[in-house]
């Protein structure tokens, strides 16, 4: 057998580099590469949506398949494989049709990468999962490199650049995906199957609850650059601002461990809405740039907490044989469904209302998901007692 070219913590933490260092590139500054080929704000909503579709439907459907079948490191690198040749095509093309197509290509077969990751780190922690900060905070680290480097880099070159750079990124992750070490352990079939694991109350609470909130972070994922660019800001201070944000989530991430033995996922969840809610209120009207990169900090809790949390939680509440099922779920109903309608809600009223409004309308959706997994906890909270109680009358 081949001796892998590096050690299982280093293999995984090379693919969070990676993913995230490419997502440095595509998040901050592919909507904007799209603005500057004269797409409206309309068309740009639309293309961010298809691919947040490709990412609700397809993590179930390949997580699916993975579980049942467990094939998840082939797929794995299928998909790191297909998907970078995908991307390639973007080179040849600057019609929105054309491109919007090309996305959805992309999309479906890129969908699942990061849940089939995050998978894989949270059998290879087995007993130590709340360390799982320590590993993912590789992948914030990269980003900041990232954005800052690209955003230096498209203030001196043209920012198509951004593609040849994505496909260069793309390329490395596919080889190393190779090298990623399967399931621990013997795996067995869940009594269950996936789908029916999403009706169990605390599961669909939970699920409703994060697609509300990353459906709060659509003016912020979609626009943040382009309104940024709107007040007069360049290119490196874009990318300082994002890089600014991922920094935030690194001190958080670096300390997971401290954080969950002593808050609950449930209570860090609810916290994490919260402070989204105010950020997006204080960008509703906020120009200067100084205030602006403070909000940055408070990406810390929206995302970081957000998304640890998220994690933890979702680990906790699947059984061992559909945990990559479990992971797809979450990021399909979140970082797709929920991101999904985020860019499609914004494209559609960014010409109409403007930014700062939506970034208003961003602050009452994280409000209203704040209010729903505080309901879904009451109901827990009084379902578990009411147990309790049972037992100790018998």
């Amino acid at each position: 057998m081949d001796k892998p070219l590096l050690p299982t913590k280093g293999v995984i933490a090379s693919q969070y580099v990676l993913y995230f260092g490419i997502l440095g590139i595509f998040l901050p500054y592919f909507n904007l590469y799209c603005f500057h080929l004269g797409f409206s704000g309309f068309e740009i909503g639309v293309i961010s949506a298809v691919r947040t579709v490709t990412t609700a439907f397809f993590p179930l459907v390949w997580g699916a398949l993975a579980d049942r079948y467990q094939i998840r490191k082939p797929l794995y690198v299928a998909c790191s494989i297909a998907s970078t040749g995908i991307w390639a095509l973007f080179l040849l093309t600057t019609d929105f049709l054309p491109m919007l197509a090309i996305t959805l290509c992309y999309g479906t077969f890129y969908a699942p990468i990061i849940a089939f990751l995050e998978a894989f780190t949270m059998d290879h922690l087995g007993t130590k999962k709340k360390r799982y900060g320590a590993i993912r905070a590789w992948g914030s680290i990269s980003f900041i490199l990232t954005v800052i480097l690209v955003g230096r880099v498209i203030d001196a070159a043209p920012i198509r650049i951004i593609l040849v750079l994505i496909l260069a990124g793309s390329i490395l992750q596919s080889f190393l995906s190779t090298q990623v070490p399967g399931p621990t352990g013997l795996r067995t079939k869940t009594a269950a199957s996936g789908f029916s694991l999403l009706t169990r109350r605390p599961v669909l609470l939970f699920l409703c609850s994060a697609f509300l909130m990353l459906v709060s972070h659509g003016t912020y994922y979609g626009f943040f650059s382009i309104h940024l660019a709107g007040l007069g800001y360049g290119g490196t201070f874009i990318g300082f601002a994002w890089a600014l944000a991922s920094a935030a989530e690194i001190l958080v991430m670096i300390n997971s461990e401290r954080i969950f033995m002593r808050f609950s996922p449930q209570r860090v969840l609810v916290f994490s809405f919260l402070v989204a809610a105010f950020r997006w209120s204080v960008l509703s009207w906020a120009e200067s740039g100084t205030i602006i990169l403070l909000t940055q900090l408070l990406h810390a809790a929206t995302y970081g907490a957000f998304h640890m949390a998220s994690i933890l939680y979702i680990d906790s509440l699947i059984p061992a044989p559909a945990k990559t099922f479990g992971q797809s779920a979450n990021n399909a109903v979140t970082y797709g469904l929920g991101m999904m309608t985020g860019f499609f809600l914004n494209g559609v009223l960014y010409d109409w209302v403007g930014v700062q409004t939506l970034f208003g309308l961003s602050a009452v959706t994280a409000i209203a998901g704040a209010g729903l997994l505080l309901v879904g906890n009451s109901f827990s909270s009084s379902g578990s007692a009411s147990i309790q109680a049972g037992k100790s009358s018998r």
